[in-house]
């Protein structure tokens, strides 16, 4: 990842923090069910971080459910770390130049929704993994290839070039890790719905995550590419389909 787009996605999201809780309806419900799976695993207190927490919601969740642990909440923009309580443990960080040097090594590293904008993913994960305490984890749910095929069609059909974020694969990330250490792994789809295809690709640039590696374009190509965004036949309603992987490793 060249410094200009590392530089180009912070800004965006240093943008987005007022008002990112908002539009972040998916990145909600994510942060929930991932805290939701280190729940029911118990992992061992020490340093618990999320990485790339944004405005907390992951963070958030993590401590509603484990009323003992403090969770250090690490993100490269300030106004997102801004918008946490001033009880919180924050620390401005780019995650594109590895994990600080903490004073005791992770029990517990959790990532929501951020591997994805990070140079070589599948490189960080592994240098994550091996970041760990002995018995450390690492929580995972990050948007995955498969991701918006109604995007992908409509672009198809348009003549156009779909400007969507490449998502890393799912075997690009399994590879990285020992199997054996993997102790939960399931991608669930999800659907967005809404009477208009633009209604379903606004709340990406209301949080930030409307940065992208390929030419933008125009106002007219987004209404021609628009116009043929596929159609539920019974509900006459337009879908986008996210991949979302849900990881879960133990060292």
């Amino acid at each position: 990842m060249t410094k200009k787009w590392s530089t180009q996605v912070t800004q965006n999201f240093n943008e987005a923090a007022l008002k990112y809780n908002e539009s972040a309806a998916i990145q909600k419900s994510t942060a929930l069910k991932l805290a939701q799976i280190c729940f029911e695993h118990r992992i061992k207190n020490g340093l618990w971080v999320d990485l790339g927490s944004g405005t907390g919601l992951l963070a958030n969740s993590l401590e509603n459910l484990h009323k003992n642990q403090n969770v250090l909440r690490l993100d490269n923009s300030k106004q997102m770390i801004d918008q946490h309580s001033e009880k919180s443990t924050k620390q401005i960080w780019d995650l594109n130049n590895g994990l600080p040097q903490w004073s005791e090594k992770p029990s517990l590293l959790a990532s929501s929704f951020v591997l994805h904008w990070l140079d070589n993913p599948q490189e960080k994960l592994r240098k994550w993994f091996y970041s760990l305490n002995s018995d450390g984890c690492i929580a995972l749910a990050v948007p995955i290839k498969g991701s918006f095929p109604e995007w992908y069609e409509a672009a198809l059909k348009a003549n156009l070039t779909c400007t969507a974020l490449e998502l890393p694969s799912y075997d690009s990330l399994i590879r990285v890790i020992p199997k054996n250490n993997i102790l939960h792994n399931k991608i669930e789809i999800i659907k967005q719905t809404s009477d208009k295809a633009i209604s379903l690709l606004k709340p990406m640039i209301q949080v930030g995550a409307k940065s992208s590696k390929k030419k933008k374009l125009s106002i007219s190509d987004w209404r021609h590419l628009l116009s043929y965004w596929p159609i539920s036949d019974k509900e006459e309603k337009v879908t986008l389909s996210w991949s979302i992987q849900f990881l879960l490793i133990k060292r």
